[in-house]
């Protein structure tokens, strides 16, 4: 409560106590004392009648006077009236009712109701459903933030992140203050509660502790800050409810004051009372004496006294409520004295508890504040994190990636922590669905990290860490929704080699791909896009003189519009995976420099530009698997650099003994397709080490397979097979060998002379494996 709300209430209990204090004399004293009123007697008494009636309405003679002659024989006599206690108490009632003015009679309660119902304008908010949740629940929560360790640590934080000359001027100050004017001093040199900056009143020592449940508890109360705010600011009950109690309570001071002064005066001592009770009574006129009026003349005037002080503080707060808007309300000055700029302002009843808990003390809203702020949250989330991940616990998750490096996987934690920075050895740092990212300047302690992954992870960098990764930083993998949230930061990787970007697109983005310039990424060699684009981005071309390896995985969208890859004269390596292709783009046949082609779930059924690839005299690798491809061309014997073939999971029926012209081939897979015969010209393929017909129609293998004596892998399985040839032996360099899934009754003992094979490498049924001669199982099983 502001210091107004207490006073009233003070001045409540006065008034109630007026009130108690003259409802309880109503009723323990008599209210009124009547005495019959004597009436003159007629001048005419020449009338027996007249005189008759004269003395049956009147009260009786006095007596004769006595003589002054002899005054020992005088006696003092009050007034004759013959009325018994009985009537006496009749007539009192009936001039109570009667004569008696209402406010002299109902005063103590009027005052009592009146006090009861400032009382009840006072404290109605405290009580209606719709506001008292509010306030209760924002009592609690004040008080839990005022007396959290959390509190005192934020504001010493923070106020230490100021400059170090600043700390020290203001310290010495301090310190001075203390030495020269000692306890008493600094309290009376300090001007008020507001002008002591938070730090010099926490203990650095205490403010350093903060244990883990200490931490979780700072943690919940962000939590009910937030949902709190979100519940209250939607409206302003509070404000209204406040504000018409305030002015219902002006309108009842000033009826009170208008009827009170107009009416005060009607509290009188005597009263004359005409009630027409002579036939009960003998008398008709009667003088009554008011036995409370002088006693309550005076409590109404003070009454009134307390009810004008009352209403002008009542005036008061309607002047506080309208002078200026209560809600909004600015953490302003909390944000330049704390530090902590990022204090939201708030407004609706939030603003307006605000504003009344700085009447009663600022320093509340001062501390509450910390609770606002999304930096103090984000601190406090780093501290726990930093509890919670110890360095020893993170080496723990260490493990080596697909590039050999040495990397730290972390997934779905609230931030980042700072123990990350501790271990020095890390060479790749994995980090996805983590919120509000920052890596600070100590990523500079990493002297060994290349490698940095960001899968839906919002980042900021502080610009001494962008310095550092600008120097170090060799790969960038970026997963992301949109490709407005990809870090801006990445675009000036001087050294980066690798960029990997992955992330789906809405229809309408996909159709015009913006990246920005890519030109300051001088050392880049490898670019990858897994995405929906319909085309290549233009800013690829900044990079396409020095690139040399591109892939894009385009998640089933139709790619178009590829002349950019003309530019990309030194690319080696590309992929086009899952690109809805339909022919074998012509750009493709312009990159002289070409090693590697990878076309990988598309839509190709027909490849008869293949001759064209002829000019590629560098093109070693050709991937056409996962294809709608029905045969494949004679062209394909001028590819007679050709290393890696593969066909696999197409619908090819028939292989032409022209492919077995491309001498070189070292790797063949034909698995997944139609395949029935294979040509014995195979055996040409002197240099072959892997071949695949796994899941195919053949029935029988030629001889010359055998010729190839250095295959290392041979997949014949799921096929019709139902002999295999005790040639195989002529391959000792066979270390794996698929079979299983064809007719095979028993397997040729020959099997032993491929000393190379082992049980392992060997993929066969059981009951197969057992039709081997005991030596040749042993041996294979033999480490």
């Amino acid at each position: 409560k502001p210091w107004w709300d207490v006073f009233t209430d003070y001045l409540s209990v006065a008034m109630l106590m007026i009130g108690v204090f003259g409802c309880t004399l109503q009723v323990m004293q008599d209210k009124i004392i009547c005495l019959p009123k004597r009436v003159q007697p007629s001048q005419n008494h020449s009338s027996v009648s007249n005189v008759s009636q004269a003395v049956a309405s009147t009260t009786p003679l006095p007596p004769p006077k006595p003589s002054p002659t002899n005054p020992a024989t005088v006696e003092m006599k009050g007034l004759k009236t013959d009325l018994d206690l009985q009537q006496y108490s009749f007539i009192n009632q009936m001039c109570y009712e009667r004569a008696l003015h209402w406010y002299a009679k109902y005063f103590p309660y009027l005052v009592l109701i009146h006090t009861l119902v400032f009382m009840l304008c006072s404290n109605f908010w405290f009580k209606f459903p719709g506001s008292s949740s509010k306030i209760e629940h924002f009592i609690s929560i004040l008080g839990k933030c005022f007396d959290s360790p959390w509190t005192t640590r934020a504001l010493s934080e923070v106020s230490g992140e100021d400059s170090e000359e600043k700390d020290n001027r203001k310290n010495n100050m301090s310190r001075s203050n203390t030495i020269q004017s000692g306890p008493e001093g600094s309290l009376v040199n300090s001007q008020s509660l507001k002008s002591i900056p938070e730090k010099f009143v926490v203990d650095k020592s205490t403010a350093g502790a903060l244990d883990k449940k200490e931490g979780e508890q700072a943690k919940a109360l962000f939590e009910k800050v937030k949902k709190f705010r979100l519940h209250v600011e939607e409206g302003d009950i509070l404000y209204a409810m406040y504000v018409r109690q305030t002015v219902l309570k002006v309108i009842k001071f000033l009826i009170i004051i208008a009827y009170n002064s107009a009416l005060v005066s009607k509290v009188q001592f005597t009263v004359d009372c005409n009630v027409d009770i002579q036939d009960m009574t003998g008398y008709k006129n009667f003088s009554c004496n008011h036995t409370m009026a002088h006693l309550f003349s005076k409590l109404s005037f003070c009454y009134l006294c307390f009810v004008s002080i009352y209403g002008l503080t009542c005036l008061y707060t309607l002047y506080w409520l309208f002078y200026r808007s209560l809600r909004e309300y600015s953490f302003e000055y909390v944000r330049q004295e704390t530090g902590i700029d990022d204090i939201p302002d708030v407004k609706n009843d939030f603003a307006f508890m605000l504003h009344m808990i700085d009447q009663y003390d600022p320093l509340y809203s001062k501390r509450f504040a910390v609770f606002l702020s999304e930096v103090s949250e984000n601190k406090l989330k780093q501290l726990n994190l930093n509890n919670e991940w110890t360095p020893d616990k993170l080496r723990q998750k260490l493990q080596m990636n697909a590039h050999n490096r040495l990397e730290l996987p972390l997934i779905m934690l609230s931030g980042l922590p700072d123990t990350v920075f501790e271990i020095t050895e890390l060479q790749s740092l994995k980090l996805e669905i983590i919120k509000n990212v920052m890596i600070p300047a100590t990523i500079a302690q990493l002297d060994n990290l290349q490698e940095l992954s960001l899968h839906q992870c919002s980042v900021k960098i502080h610009s001494a860490a962008l310095s550092f990764l600008k120097e170090n930083l060799k790969v960038l993998s970026v997963k992301f929704d949109d490709m407005r949230e990809l870090p801006p930061w990445m675009y000036g990787l001087r050294n980066l080699e690798e960029l990997y970007l992955v992330g789906s697109l809405s229809h309408d983005i996909s159709k015009n791909v913006t990246l920005e310039s890519l030109r300051d990424l001088k050392s880049l060699k490898i670019l990858s896009i897994k995405s929906n684009v319909s085309k290549i981005p233009q800013a690829v071309v900044d990079v396409a003189s020095h690139l040399q390896k591109m892939c894009i995985h385009n998640d089933g969208s139709k790619l178009v519009m590829l002349n950019n890859l003309k530019k990309m004269t030194n690319l080696t390596e590309l992929e086009l995976v899952h690109c809805d292709l339909e022919r074998i783009p012509h750009a493709v046949f312009s990159l002289l420099s070409l090693q590697e082609l990878d076309l990988k779930e598309n839509n190709l059924k027909s490849i008869e530009e293949i001759v064209s690839f002829q000019h590629l005299r560098k093109l070693t690798v050709l991937k056409l698997w996962h294809n709608s491809i029905t045969y494949i061309p004679e062209h394909i014997k001028k590819l007679t650099s050709l290393e890696r073939l593969a066909f696999s999971h197409n619908k090819i029926e028939v292989l032409p003994s022209h492919l077995f012209l491309c001498n070189k081939i070292r790797y063949l897979d034909l698995s997944y397709n139609d395949i029935r015969f294979i040509p014995p010209e195979i055996g040409v393929l002197q240099s072959l080490q892997y071949f695949s017909i796994t899941c195919n129609k053949v029935e029988s293998l030629p001889d010359e397979l055998y010729f190839c004596k250095k295959l290392k892998t041979l997949k014949i399985g799921k096929n019709s097979l139902s002999v295999l040839s005790p040639k195989i032996g002529n391959l000792l360099f066979l270390s794996y060998l698929d079979v299983k899934g064809n007719h095979f009754e028993i397997l040729p003992p020959e099997l032993g002379d491929c000393r190379a094979l082992k049980r392992a490498g060997l993929v066969v049924e059981d009951a197969l494996f057992e039709t081997l001669p005991s030596d040749v199982r042993e041996q294979m099983k033999a480490e």
